[in-house]
């Protein structure tokens, strides 16, 4: 699906474009840099799957990565950035960072979104940014997208959902792998903002600073200062636990998977379960795949928690378009629809 018609655009280098300064010959990060960068996409199994896409906006992270990868992989790689629209400066930001591409020799396109603003603006740029990269990456045969998320974006994540009260699944943070259709990668979780910031720098580029980062409105703008003032909590162990968090995540996955063929069964036109001596947490994950599989809305936390107590007494409940009965065996059909 085109997204962006005809504002989807390669680019050319254009050295009058405003917001990101750089010298000619700008330097390669160095040979020490490029092999741990290299060692950590090759974790993320890039294997001989290439050419490859990066997502760069012009900010500090975006800038290292693409630096990174091309020193990495040249000639293997292809760039885009987003233009949201949402401030007077981001054309220009993307021309600028198109000039950048153009002298690195590096296939460059701007994607526009068109958006304005809204009630959550940055969960909504979020879903346009990885939807238009996914159309990119398609239309360009590219294995994948790599996005700049590093250590310190990790930490504050989990700190952010620790704060909401989210459950195992947000906890685990940003997940260096997400096998999308077109899969999302995220080589540098293992690496400290200031590392990055040094990168663009030693080649001679000053970054686009988005003021969003700096804006109270938003709560990890908020959560950024807090941390900066508080010199006591070191990101990487956080870090450190968002991947242990992520592996645990992933092993509960697996366990319902397994329980999946055991418990489950088809019913009808729908499923039963069983759901005796399972311990809560996979009967919930268990509950949660029946509904998704049936076909309806996803359901709320708090939702699923008074479904599966009605269950376990034995009553009936209607959640997501399904009619759910307790017993013995639970049994979930698509509910009949409303008179």
């Amino acid at each position: 699906m085109n997204f962006c018609g005809d504002k989807a655009r390669m680019s050319c280098a254009n050295d009058g474009a405003r917001g990101i300064l750089y010298q000619a010959g700008m330097a390669d990060p160095d040979a020490a840099a490029t092999a741990r960068f290299r060692a950590d996409l090759d974790r993320l199994g890039l294997g001989a799957a290439r050419p490859f896409g990066v997502a760069v906006s012009g900010g500090p992270d975006s800038l290292a990565l693409l630096l990174l990868a091309n020193a990495a992989f040249p000639g293997l790689i292809h760039a885009a950035t987003v233009d949201h629209g949402l401030r007077a400066e981001s054309a220009d930001e993307a021309e600028t960072v198109a000039a950048i591409c153009a002298r690195m020799g590096v296939p460059h396109a701007i994607l526009s979104a068109g958006m304005v603003a809204t009630s959550n603006v940055q969960a909504a740029a979020r879903a346009r940014r990885y939807d238009l990269l996914a159309w990119w990456a398609e239309e360009n045969g590219l294995a994948c997208i790599l996005t700049a998320h590093h250590l310190d974006d990790q930490a504050e994540t989990l700190l952010m959902r620790l704060l909401r009260g989210s459950g195992l699944a947000g906890l685990a943070g940003i997940r260096a792998r997400q096998d999308r259709p077109v899969p999302v990668l995220r080589p540098l979780l293992g690496w400290r903002r200031a590392e990055l910031e040094v990168i663009v720098l030693a080649a001679g580029i000053e970054p686009v600073r988005d003021p969003s980062n700096a804006d109270d409105r938003y709560d990890r703008a908020r959560l950024r200062k807090r941390l900066a003032e508080t010199g006591w909590i070191d990101p990487a162990p956080l870090a450190r636990s968002a991947a242990v968090l992520a592996e645990a995540e992933e092993a509960l996955g697996w366990v319902e998977h397994m329980l999946w063929q055991e418990r489950v069964a088809a019913a009808g036109d729908g499923f039963s379960l069983d759901p005796i001596g399972l311990p809560a947490e996979l009967r919930r994950r268990l509950v949660l795949g029946v509904l998704a599989a049936i076909g309806g809305p996803a359901p709320r936390g708090d939702e699923v928690a008074r479904l599966i107590a009605t269950l376990e007494a034995g009553g009936t409940a209607t959640l997501s378009g399904t009619k759910c009965v307790g017993g013995a065996r639970w049994r979930f059909a698509p509910a009949p629809p409303r008179r």
